[in-house]
């Protein structure tokens, strides 16, 4: 099946079909000096104070330009490197604290570094980012994670899957204390591409034309998802799943494209205007939001060569910045989705859960599709194993030996 293209007619991908994320596109750690945030932003603090009123800057730039909206004045001197990078958020907060976060960049580096920041689509195709970073056009790209599943088949497990990690906390723990940081890393090396960090928020929410009370409610239903697991999870369920842009859903959904659309959270989904023609919101049961991706997951990666071409002190300061960067995009759009839930009420949406009941029916046809894309390669069976390991702990407790009995992880 061809792969959907803007303006074309969704490929709807039947029950068991195949997987739409490899058609749509398809560092190992190294040390660094040890550099203080601290340090390192009291310097720039320093040459802010040394450069006030200075005169305009001058050009020389490693890359890209300053567009206009970027700060002209920095420490009184030229700005050093400049790289551009996109997001997938085409609106809402999770774009204005993108962009927010981007420009702050130069004045935090005093000026050896600046974000010149671009929305979805701006420069390049949503799903062409992955090679417009291979190719030089941007240096650094913040995408879903699970967007080169077709690629990387191990990125399926380095962002929320269905049934899997459940909670924010849960994700900081593999990332940051059971070597998922690591694994991503060696993982896009072989794209040329340094994997800086993950960029959490919330729950994904699915938005519907009709209620969705039950597992049932999805079969024939024709619905967006982003590809991957996902997708073949709701086909596991009678589900027909198109992937697209989070550009083009609000008009697919307009013109009777699809029945229902998974998309992000509350306050992004309302302000692009899924409730103008969607009149319900499917999630999980209290307590679980979503059961396919409770914790959405978008990262911060930099195409290999603009990341060896900083310094060691830079770097250092952008591994701990990508971990700020998480915290406040998560709870800034936390607290706008507790606005967008009264909002959604006023425009008359109605909510609609499923059971503890359609969770382990759910749980049943996530697990072996859990084994067949963690066999896809040695990649994504390590990264696997470090998650049902965790899962099957003490800790969590959310998987038994009975729920995984007959499947295996090749060696």
């Amino acid at each position: 099946m061809a792969a959907w293209k803007p303006d074309a007619t969704p490929g709807w991908t039947e029950p068991g079909g195949p997987d739409m994320a490899s058609e749509a596109v398809s560092m190992t750690k190294k040390q660094v000096p040890t550099t203080s945030r601290r340090g390192f932003l009291g310097g720039a603090a320093l040459g802010l104070a040394a450069g006030a009123g200075a005169g305009l800057i001058g050009s020389r730039m490693m890359a890209g330009s300053v567009p206009a909206k970027m700060p002209a004045i920095v420490s009184g001197k030229e700005i050093g490197t400049v790289w551009k990078i996109q997001t997938s958020w085409p609106g809402g907060v999770g774009l204005e604290t993108f962009k927010a976060w981007s420009k702050s960049i130069v004045e935090k580096t005093a000026g050896e570094l600046a974000f010149e920041p671009y929305s979805a689509n701006e420069m390049v195709g949503e799903f062409q980012l992955f090679d417009a970073l291979r190719r030089g056009e941007l240096q650094a790209m913040n995408s879903f994670t699970q967007y080169w599943s077709g690629r990387i088949p191990a990125t399926v497990f380095l962002a929320a899957y269905p049934l899997g990690l459940r909670q924010p906390h849960e994700w900081d723990v593999f990332y940051y204390g059971l070597g998922g940081l690591e694994l991503a890393r060696a993982a896009y090396l072989r794209h040329g591409m340094y994997y800086l960090g993950p960029v959490r928020h919330g729950a994904n929410i699915i938005h519907s034309k009709k209620p969705i009370r039950s597992i049932d409610d999805f079969r024939g239903l024709r619905i967006r998802m982003p590809g991957g697991m996902v997708a073949e999870l709701f086909q596991a369920a009678g589900a027909k799943t198109a992937m697209l842009p989070g550009t083009e859903i609000l008009s697919a959904l307009e013109r009777d494209m699809l029945d229902a659309a998974d998309f992000v959270g509350p306050a992004i989904n309302y302000a692009l205007g899924f409730q103008k023609v969607a009149k319900y919101v499917s999630m999980g049961p209290p307590g679980f939001m979503s059961i396919y991706q409770p914790v959405d997951l978008m990262d911060l990666t930099v195409s290999m060569s603009s990341w060896q071409a900083l310094s060691p002190k830079m770097r250092a300061f952008l591994e701990d910045e990508v971990r700020i960067y998480s915290h406040l995009h998560h709870a800034r759009i936390e607290a706008a989705d507790q606005v967008a839930w009264r909002k959604f009420d006023e425009a008359g949406v109605e909510v609609t859960r499923l059971s503890d009941k359609d969770v382990q029916a759910f749980t049943k046809l996530a697990v072996p599709r859990w084994f067949a894309w963690a066999n896809r390669d040695a990649e994504a069976r390590r990264v696997f194993q470090v998650h049902l390991d965790y899962m099957m702990s003490g800790t969590l407790g959310y998987i038994t030996p009975d729920m995984i009995k007959g499947f295996r992880l090749e060696t």
